[in-house]
């Protein structure tokens, strides 16, 4: 009796289903991962509208220069103390109107917490300047 030969196949990986399989896994990731996105500065802005003249006595600004000093109407000024000092101000005058100037190469951060200080101090009229050049 003769025994016949048997081919050996080739060991191989079935391939025909990977695609599908990666396709499946590249939807369930897409699907499932949550994209945290930044919130930024919550500020309301006003309408377009028309210029108004707005009275010195009304306005009371607000420098920071790019070491990150804080000048409070042209006297220097803690960060600390802004909350107080803008709390005492708008007691005096309710439509003390507080705006802020930088510097360009002012920290973000010296800035986001001017702004946070203004609103803590319950501050709603707030001005930000645009940097000179």
């Amino acid at each position: 009796m003769l025994l016949e030969k048997r081919r050996k196949h080739p060991n191989e990986i079935p391939t025909s289903s990977l695609a599908d399989i990666a396709f499946l896994l590249l939807v369930f990731f897409l699907v499932t991962t949550t994209i945290d996105m930044d919130k930024g500065l919550s500020l309301v802005l006003p309408a377009p509208g028309e210029e108004k003249e707005i009275p010195k006595e009304n306005i009371s600004n607000l420098l920071i220069n790019a070491a990150g000093k804080i000048m409070l109407d042209e006297e220097p000024i803690n960060m600390a103390d802004i909350r107080n000092t803008v709390k005492r101000k708008m007691n005096k005058n309710p439509n003390l109107i507080f705006s802020i100037k930088t510097d360009r190469k002012t920290d973000y951060q010296v800035f986001v917490s001017v702004l946070d200080q203004l609103k803590m101090a319950n501050a709603t009229r707030i001005s930000i300047a645009e940097p000179e050049f």
